[in-house]
């Protein structure tokens, strides 16, 4: 005997229920997601503290407890922000050159196709470039000092942009551009209106992968030519024999490129393009 119960058609009650299960649903997701996450990071730091106890001894790898204790002893006497200040400013100042070099260029590269052609070979090509070979030819030019690593983050981030934007204004449907000719819109008023707002999420994307490579290749260029920055304090602790030092500033490095790339960086793409919604 089958028993069939019958759900009200309206009411006060009914409502919270078909709505709660849709919400709940994105939640225990994340929550999974997060306790995957949580747990990756549990195992790793648990092979750690084997390889330190068992495999390694303590001077050859410190434990986590002990890399922990050497970043909070750097981050309490302000050494840490003060390292990461130093370097931040050499990959904005850098950064700025790349883009300002970039950006016009990927306009060129996009709008004449001739252009591309002639550009986009040597760019693929120095977008390959190790970082290696950057940070040393950085030393030969340039020396020990700041300017090295500004020109190399100028030189990472030229072909990232360059390409991103020439990829963007090929978007732009080529209606829109006659149509704004017809109208006896001007030209400047043509890249403000028409091929900026194409050109932004692909600038956007170029930033943020090309800001995570040239953090990288600055930092080499620190330990081989900086006089401050990450980079240096990792030359230095390993010239000291400390292992935990070079660990802690390795951390350091992890925690802030992450904050800058997927906080800053993600979150005011979001906010640019909150427009788009899920899209």
């Amino acid at each position: 005997m089958t028993v069939t119960q019958s759900r009200p058609e309206s009411g006060a009650g009914a409502a919270p229920d078909e709505g709660a299960a849709p919400a709940a649903r994105p939640r225990a997701a994340m929550a999974r997601r997060v306790g995957l996450q949580l747990a990756g990071y549990a195992t790793l730091l648990a092979i750690w503290s084997m390889c330190s106890l068992v495999v390694f001894t303590e001077y050859v790898l410190p434990a986590p407890w002990t890399v922990a204790a050497e970043m909070w002893h750097l981050a309490a006497d302000g050494t840490a922000f003060v390292q990461f200040g130093s370097s931040i400013v050499k990959i904005a100042l850098g950064f700025a050159i790349g883009t300002a070099f970039g950006v016009p260029l990927g306009l060129l590269m996009g709008r004449v196709r001739y252009q591309k052609y002639f550009w986009q070979q040597p760019l693929l090509v120095l977008g390959n470039v190790p970082g290696l070979a950057f940070a040393v030819f950085a030393l030969i030019l340039f020396g020990i000092g700041a300017i090295g690593p500004i020109v190399v983050v100028a030189f990472v981030a030229l072909p990232y942009v360059a390409l991103n934007v020439a990829q963007g204004v090929e978007e732009v449907d080529a209606k829109l551009i006659d149509m704004s000719a017809v109208y006896g819109i001007g030209r400047a008023e043509i890249v403000k209106s028409v091929f900026l707002p194409s050109v932004m999420p692909f600038l956007f994307a170029a930033l943020r992968y090309g800001f995570a490579m040239a953090w990288k290749v600055e930092a080499l260029t620190e330990v081989f030519g900086g006089r401050s920055g990450i980079g240096f304090m990792i030359r230095q602790s390993y010239q000291e024999f400390s292992v935990a030092g070079v660990l802690a500033w390795t951390g350091f490095f992890v925690i802030f490129i992450l904050l800058i790339e997927r906080v800053f960086l993600a979150g005011l793409e979001r906010r640019f393009f909150a427009w788009r919604g899920g899209r």
